[in-house]
């Protein structure tokens, strides 16, 4: 299995190509006049529409001292945001990593009718605005929906309950991990399971040590994508959560509601906390891309 494992990483590395073979293209030779001017104007936007905005953020969350930053963090409404931003993440990520592996893998090493179709009902989320995928679930689920009738005879609530919240989550987040994979393991093609079943190996010990270490960088990257956006996201979960305080309201619709009150403070406070998750998962995938282009340099070296 390590022998497979190996020729694939070998593979992987030589479609990458060298990285000595661009630095000796004379087409990426510019004028240092060129040169700095696109550094330049890449700096300026850096600044201005990224690092200023962000900066803000934490300037005006800590304007009034860490006492009232920490009092509105810790307020109770802002906590239980906190704890339900986490909570649909928790739940929608996991389900995505399922579903996302699961249909690269369809994908990228099978043959059948529908693939085509299937890839476009995974890019679906991308193209149907989240306010829209929050309509339909309240179309589908609220008291007037199509299944509202019965949800209420029994005591269900979905829409305007955590359900509703993680329904919307899964829904905007679960391209992310699949469409990541799938390009990655259609590049690495099916030889090396092929010769991993060949060898007698299960479908579990192929996957397990063919196909998942040569994953692992696409999975973890696009698990971070996905979690990043299951904590940011705002119109869907809008939608279906009615705006209960201390509920179902997330991080992102607390702040909303802060700020239309005037509590400026308090809505920055959340914001920066928000901000703050964001970063962590920049220096995260930032991370990944490193370790992801080493390991493809150390393959490529042995």
């Amino acid at each position: 299995m390590a022998a497979i494992a190996t020729t694939l990483h070998a593979a992987q590395a030589a479609a990458l190509g060298s990285p000595r073979h661009y630095e000796d293209n004379p087409a990426t030779r510019d004028r240092p006049l060129v040169k700095w001017i696109v550094l330049t104007i890449s700096l300026l936007f850096f600044i201005c529409f990224l690092v200023l905005p962000l900066a803000t953020v934490f300037i005006e969350a800590l304007k009034k001292g860490w006492d009232v930053y920490l009092e509105a963090i810790l307020d109770d409404d802002a906590f239980s945001a906190i704890e339900l931003t986490l909570i649909a993440a928790v739940i929608a990520v996991p389900l995505n990593l399922v579903f996302g592996v699961a249909a690269a893998w369809a994908i990228a090493k099978f043959d059948f009718r529908g693939k085509h179709l299937l890839i476009t009902f995974i890019d679906l989320p991308f193209s149907v605005s989240p306010v829209v995928a929050g309509l339909v679930y309240v179309l589908m689920f609220g008291s007037n929906g199509w299944i509202g009738p019965w949800l209420s005879d029994h005591d269900i609530r979905i829409v305007f309950a955590v359900p509703g919240i993680v329904l919307a989550t899964i829904f905007v987040t679960f391209p992310f991990i699949a469409r990541e994979l799938i390009p990655l393991m259609q590049a690495q093609g099916k030889d090396e399971e092929e010769a991993a079943v060949v060898l007698g190996a299960s479908g579990w010990q192929t996957f397990w040590y063919v196909t998942l270490p040569n994953i692992r960088w696409g999975l973890i990257y696009g698990v971070v994508l996905c979690n990043a956006r299951a904590m940011g996201e705002f119109g869907a979960v809008s939608v279906v959560s009615g705006h209960i305080r201390g509920v179902t309201n997330t991080m992102p619709l607390q702040i909303e509601i802060l700020y239309n009150e005037y509590q400026f403070s308090a809505a920055f406070a959340v914001a920066s906390l928000l901000a703050l998750l964001a970063l962590v998962t920049l220096v995260l995938k930032t991370f990944i891309e490193w370790r992801a282009a080493l390991a493809a340099r150390t393959t490529h070296q042995e």
